[in-house]
């Protein structure tokens, strides 16, 4: 049975680890709180928990400081994790340490065996189709050995450019339903979303592009109040978060959760 790309009934996390002070950054503003880190990852999973999933807790994993992204090391498509191979050197050894808890909660898992990269931030999948986005991070080599897995899932793979200044294709997008995102300007311009109604974020809260849609909510992080109104007058229910000490290691909403139903 297959679930809208927004309805949920489980979602896997795992705790900020201490080591999160040495995690990933493109601009350097000072290093996350890990005290703060786990009361706003709390409040995070709390969310998740309303809005109707079955939500899992990993222990932290201080041998990789970006574990607590989760999104990155995997993908879940109805159900089925896919393992992927994450495209900073760091983080490499995440997929391993990620695939028991896979084994554990999802229904089944596959690995992407590959020589190329591939990084769950760069996946955006709505009912029928997964647009990736390549980046610093995905590369051609990696979204192409990708294809077959999702094809027999009964998904189309479309590869995209994500432009050069942005990280991660849903740091500066996120799908509201089925045939909606909300996006940047600048990565709606980039005509990625043929096919989808666009909401782009108000004048100087690109980063409230990193939403997410669980049930019926949209997270959105706090401090972008504009685009909350967008969306609210779009008719979203929202659930504003704190992610303020994501954000201090490139990380969003979207990252810090794998969500999927069973």
């Amino acid at each position: 049975m297959t679930h809208p790309s927004f309805e949920f009934t489980h979602a896997l996390c795992r705790l900020p680890a201490k080591s999160v002070t040495d995690g990933l950054r493109a601009t350097d503003q000072g290093d996350p709180d890990p005290l703060t880190f786990v009361a706003e990852h709390a409040a995070y999973v709390s969310a998740l928990r309303d809005a109707g999933c079955d939500v899992t807790v990993l222990p932290a994993d201080d041998a990789f400081p970006d574990s607590v992204f989760i999104e990155d090391p995997a993908l879940a498509l109805n159900g089925t994790a896919i393992v992927l191979r994450p495209g900073a050197e760091t983080r490499l050894g995440e997929a391993a340490a990620l695939r028991p808890a896979l084994v554990e909660n999802m229904n089944d898992v596959i690995d992407l065996r590959t020589d190329g990269y591939v990084d769950g931030g760069d996946i955006l999948c709505t009912d029928t189709r997964v647009l990736l986005g390549l980046s610093a991070r995905t590369n051609q080599r990696g979204a192409e050995d990708l294809r077959p897995i999702v094809e027999a899932l009964g998904y189309t793979l479309e590869v995209l450019q994500t432009p050069p200044e942005i990280l991660h294709f849903k740091t500066e997008s996120s799908l509201l339903d089925a045939t909606t995102v909300l996006a940047t300007p600048t990565l709606a311009g980039s005509g990625a979303f043929k096919g989808l109604n666009v909401i782009e974020t108000a004048p100087k809260e690109e980063a409230a592009a990193n939403a997410i849609r669980v049930n019926g909510y949209v997270f959105l992080s706090a401090g972008y109040p504009k685009t909350a109104q967008r969306l609210q007058d779009a008719g979203y229910n929202l659930k504003i978060l704190n992610t303020s000490q994501a954000a201090l290691v490139d990380g969003g909403l979207s990252c810090m959760s794998l969500r999927y139903s069973r």
